[in-house]
């Protein structure tokens, strides 16, 4: 554990008790372990993307911090304090918005939920006020004030959500699906949001999801997580290092021609016409390959693709290798299937 860690994990694992039916008058009781052995620190004022494959433990892991579950082993700290054993204390310093469910009161218009939270967490008049108009204004909720949530799109309660997570200024945020079912424009508010929120107030962000845009464009710390392990944890560069990704280079020519014969190791992996597709590692630089192509064949236009980060992943979490040491916690392998 590091002193200046914010949230910090070490050895934590969860187990569930599951009983399954398996006769007339039969049960059978075993063990579910959801996080094993989970170990990371995240300093005060990051933005880390938490992402992995659906059953992988990153909703439990976030119930965890918030202190809805206990830890089965291990020690769980956020600012200092053990969420489980101070759930209330601790809830006046997080916000949390998970994509599937609300924590707006359902029959009332969405300006009600607000005053509520304002008396619920005691917050100061000007603070509230200030918070109030801010955050509305930044997410364009002014004309839904006064409309029951019921009566919300998705995209609208998400972002009546968000509001309600950061009225009371937490210190740290967890955000699980924050873009889920928002338009483009929608998203592009919420992310340009979170980035000014922990730009100016330095609020720790944890962020799930699997809109891997929303990682690419706000985090540059990123975890992955399956079958309840830590299996990468570093910049988000490096991830492409690890799943051995690759970028594309379009090229198109003056007319058709052969397969352009290009250097090792990169190569053609596409033809259509006098346009032809051209893979080469990630983690190398365009510049050679675009020069070489340039000064040999007759080039009109040509564009880089970047890879895509969730085949990436998917290729890294199918890698019967070990993953290579990780910058900030490295963990073995995972060796437990979760549902």
């Amino acid at each position: 554990m590091t002193d200046d860690g914010f949230i910090e994990l070490d050895g934590v694992e969860k187990v569930f008790e599951v009983r399954r039916r398996t006769g007339f008058m039969r049960r059978e009781r075993r063990s579910v372990r959801a996080v094993d052995s989970l170990s990371f620190t995240v300093a005060r004022g990051e933005m880390v993307g938490y992402i992995g494959p659906n059953g992988a433990g990153k909703s439990t892991t976030i119930k965890m911090l918030t202190g809805i579950l206990a830890p089965s082993a291990g020690r769980l700290r956020v600012a200092g304090i053990d969420p489980s054993r101070e759930r209330t204390r601790l809830a006046h310093r997080m916000g949390v918005v998970f994509g599937q469910r609300t924590t707006l009161w359902w029959d009332l218009p969405l300006i009600d939920s607000y005053r509520l939270m304002h008396r619920m967490y005691r917050i100061p008049d000007a603070r509230y006020r200030e918070n109030l108009d801010r955050l509305v204004e930044l997410l364009g909720l002014s004309d839904l004030l006064d409309v029951p949530v019921r009566q919300l799109s998705l995209g609208q309660r998400m972002r009546g959500d968000i509001v309600a997570a950061l009225l009371h200024d937490p210190e740290v945020l967890y955000l699980d699906e924050p873009t889920i079912g928002l338009d483009v424009m929608s998203k592009a508010r919420v992310r340009e949001f979170l980035r000014q929120l922990n730009a100016e107030r330095a609020t720790t962000v944890l962020l799930t999801t699997h809109d891997l845009q929303d990682i690419e464009q706000l985090c540059s710390r990123v975890m992955v997580i399956d079958q309840g392990r830590l299996v990468y944890d570093g910049a988000l560069a490096g991830l492409h290092e690890v799943g051995e990704s690759e970028r594309i280079l379009v090229v198109d020519l003056e007319r058709e021609l052969p397969p352009i014969e290009a250097p090792a190791p990169a190569r053609v992996v596409r033809v259509e016409g006098p346009r032809q597709w051209l893979a080469f590692p990630a983690s190398e630089s365009a510049a050679g390959l675009v020069a070489r192509v340039a000064a040999e064949y007759p080039m009109v236009d040509l564009s880089v693709r970047e890879p895509d980060i969730e085949t990436v992943i998917a290729k890294m979490l199918t890698t019967p290798a070990d993953p290579p040491p990780s910058p900030h916690s490295p963990q073995d392998p995972a060796d437990h299937a979760v549902p």
